[in-house]
């Protein structure tokens, strides 16, 4: 360093006297020492300076600050995520409904009261900080509560929230301030998809699809719902994206309805898990039946599906036939004319539509598509006689897989 400090004395001597030089019209040999000295002392002078530091795109410390105001459904945060973006969240704050007990980001322990509220989240606490990626219909949302480390599985715009009914959300005050911490940058730049982008899947055998039947029946054998979504993965993948994407397992019988609506109510949570009919596929009844529904619809209400794991597979993998539907109401079943029926959303379409963006933000679909089979069902009739009709095209999706064992 001394003899850096030097070197720096020297040139400014060396200046002033070229200068003087340059006074005298000494101007070309003034000018080759001066370019001489410059390459011996700038060097030097470079190779004394600190060190640039660097923050690697993964650990960046950026952070951004929000307040939540609990009269909003949404508060649109106005941050696009990356995939694979981490996020930290840290909250805290104040709020409260008209004459009743102030709460924060963890929201109130739920009571009997809580019973039938449509909530975002069930078994949260009420008005509990929650958040989600994207605004579709499908979207499900996180708790976050008082601190959370969030790694975002599908690109999209972030909102906040509070686990509360729209009447809530009329009397709240207060408001709940989060700051939202960037651990780790992810890959791509935001772009925001409700679901993946249409593939052709070329390894597809087109007479495959030709050969899984096209309807379910009931147990006379009587034609019903059409089969409008094809999975393909092993039972742990299917079963994972559905609990990821917010849906739920039914009970299987009257017995397990009874015990789970007790084990519910005593726990302060919404019963949401009412059994459905068997239908039948392969010469059996669903392997599982899954629904979303909101608590207070549950009834006559709610999305539902039944799933068969079929004997074909695609690349190893099986392929899982999926009858979904829309519960709107109740009809007469013309089977049996005193007793009613569920009546199902005619545009059954839009159901496996739904399904699509549902099973989309969980990050674990890897390919999308639709297909038209020969011989495609267009208008038809449910097995208690409801009518419904569809385009014809059934949904393929291709689940991520992370392993190769069944």
């Amino acid at each position: 360093m001394n003899r850096i400090l030097t070197s720096k004395k020297a040139l400014a001597a060396f200046l002033g006297t070229a200068v003087v030089e340059l006074a005298t019209n000494r101007c070309m040999s003034v000018l080759r020492r001066l370019i001489l000295t410059m390459l011996l002392v700038f060097p030097l002078m470079l190779l004394a300076a600190p060190p640039v530091k660097t923050v690697p795109p993964s650990q960046s410390s950026h952070a951004f600050v929000f307040d939540v105001d609990p009269s909003k459904s949404w508060n649109d945060t106005k941050i696009d995520l990356r995939l694979g973006e981490k996020l930290r969240f840290d909250a805290t704050g104040i709020v409260g409904y008209h004459r009743g007990k102030e709460f924060g980001p963890e929201g109130k322990r739920r009571g009997f009261s809580d019973l039938g509220r449509n909530y975002a989240l069930p078994d949260a606490g009420h008005g509990a900080l929650i958040a989600r990626v994207g605004s579709g219909e499908g979207t499900q949302p996180q708790l976050i509560g008082e601190s959370f480390e969030l790694e975002v599985p599908v690109p999209g715009r972030l909102y906040l929230g509070l686990n509360q009914s729209a009447k809530d959300a009329e009397n709240a005050s207060g408001n709940f301030h989060v700051t939202i911490a960037v651990l780790n940058a992810g890959g791509s730049f935001p772009t925001p998809p409700s679901k993946p982008g249409e593939t052709r899947l070329a390894a597809v055998p087109r007479n495959l699809f030709d050969e899984l039947p096209r309807r379910v029946t009931d147990r006379g054998g009587k034609l019903g719902d059409m089969v409008n979504v094809v999975l393909v993965g092993y039972k742990d993948q299917v079963l994972e994206i559905f609990k990821a994407a917010g849906w739920v397992q039914v009970d299987s019988s009257v017995e397990g309805t009874v015990l789970t609506a007790l084990s519910d109510t005593l726990a302060r949570k919404n019963y949401l898990t009412m059994p459905m009919s068997r239908l039948y596929l392969f010469g059996r009844s669903q392997d599982y039946g899954l629904v979303h529904a909101e608590p207070l619809k549950v009834a006559k209400s709610r999305h539902h599906l039944r799933l068969w794991k079929s004997t074909y597979e695609l690349d190893g993998r099986p392929l899982w036939c999926v009858a979904a539907t829309h519960d709107v109401g109740f009809e007469r079943d013309k089977r049996v004319k005193v007793l009613p029926s569920h009546k199902i959303d005619p545009n059954v379409d839009q159901e496996r539509e739904y399904v699509s963006e549902t099973l989309a933000a969980t990050g674990l679909v890897t390919e999308s598509s639709h297909i038209k089979p020969s011989q495609p069902v267009t208008d038809a009739v449910t097995a208690s006689g409801g009518d419904f009709h569809s385009d014809g095209r059934e949904l393929v999706l291709v689940l991520r897989n992370d392993t190769t064992q069944p």
